[in-house]
């Protein structure tokens, strides 16, 4: 059962930042793609960072610049360095290995 925990998030000023953590467990097998995406109240839910297993990141565009993804494979463990928040940055984030489990979020909200 594999199971990811956000945490991290929090109310921000514009310009401020943000560490987002997911804690994965409940999996064995070699790294897969690790990526986190945001969804705002009454917006679909969007892509804004993934990392690969041999370490290759993408981000949307909105975001490049700004948001860093990372992570620790001796910890399980994907981050999100969020800088330079906006806010339109406002939203739910969630975590995701290979887009097919998917963790509860944290709620970053900007002001």
């Amino acid at each position: 059962h594999v199971q990811l925990v956000e945490s991290g998030g929090g109310s921000v000023q514009a310009g401020g930042s943000l560490r987002l953590s997911c804690a994965a467990s409940g999996y064995t097998g070699r790294p897969v793609c690790m990526g986190w995406f945001r969804q705002a109240p009454g917006k679909e839910r969007e892509g804004v960072a993934a990392i690969d297993s041999d370490g290759s990141t993408s981000y949307a565009d909105s975001v490049k610049g700004r948001f860093t993804i990372s992570k620790d494979n001796t910890e399980n463990r994907v981050y999100l360095q969020v800088n330079s928040l906006k806010s339109e940055d406002t939203a739910r984030y969630y975590c995701t290995r290979s887009w097919l489990d998917w963790g509860q979020g944290t709620q970053v909200t900007v002001s």
